[in-house]
């Protein structure tokens, strides 16, 4: 099996160096993250024609290393069209993100959408987060419970176009994890999302960061993957780049 992975927490982030040690035994890697984290960067591409610089970190046989400076998606597409080519991997990984990404998170991660890029090239595709955004994460129970969660999404190949899995892990041992659930995509909302802070800059100029506090609309919704996390249960949810609403027809 051929595996492409990325994540947007960075190259040398504990998080994907997680990933690859569980995904090895799985097949063939090739590992093309982000030169500098790439945080909120959803599907966005480097579009403006500044030169990308790429490094080969390591190369042996059934697993190499690159990074790329660049969001997550463009780091999947340089695999599959300069690394990979004419070969197409078997499916793309995305992660450990530092961090859940569940609810309209998703949206905003470049975790997911390295994944989302997987699927945009036909390709089948996951992301994986952990709900602890610490640098230093403790990723064993992704280690422990990833694999099963892999194999069975594996053969549970989409019959559809656009199709990638969101896959949720609480912050928790193995043996205190109450479960694998298919979840549905919780609404979440931010609200005062900057807040003032000190900073060098030009004259007349203020500085913000985004530090706001979720409001999670579906609360009382026990399927909502927010839930499910903060109850223990991993959470795995099928998302679609197919973004139109037939309902509106």
């Amino acid at each position: 099996m051929k595996i492409l992975i990325s994540n947007d927490d960075g190259y040398n982030s504990k998080g994907i160096i997680s990933l690859a040690k569980i995904l090895r035994p799985y097949g063939e890697l090739t590992i093309v993250g982000p030169k500098a984290p790439q945080s909120g960067m959803s599907m966005a591409v480097n579009l403006d024609k500044r030169p990308l610089a790429v490094k080969c970190l390591s190369k042996e046989k059934g697993e190499q290393w690159w990074y790329l400076d660049g969001t997550p998606s463009s780091c999947i597409k340089f695999g599959l069209d300069n690394i990979l080519y004419p070969d197409v991997p078997d499916v793309v990984v995305s992660g450990i993100n530092h961090g859940a990404n569940c609810g309209t998170a998703a949206s905003y991660s470049g975790t997911v959408g390295a994944a989302a890029e997987g699927a945009l090239a036909g390709i089948p595709a996951i992301a994986v987060s952990l709900d602890n955004i610490s640098p230093d994460a403790d990723f064993t129970v992704v280690e422990e419970l990833f694999p099963a969660i892999f194999e069975s999404l594996l053969a549970k190949k989409p019959d559809h176009f656009g199709v990638h899995f969101n896959v949720n892990f609480p912050d928790l041992p193995a043996s205190q994890v109450k479960g694998v659930r298919m979840g549905t995509e919780a609404l979440l909302r931010w609200e005062r999302e900057f807040v003032p802070v000190e900073a060098e800059g030009e004259e007349g100029e203020s500085h913000y960061v985004m530090a706001g506090s979720i409001v999670n609309i579906s609360k009382d919704d026990p399927l909502a993957d927010h839930n499910l996390v903060k109850a223990g249960y991993i959470s795995i949810v099928p998302l679609n780049l197919m973004m139109t609403d037939k309902d509106f027809h």
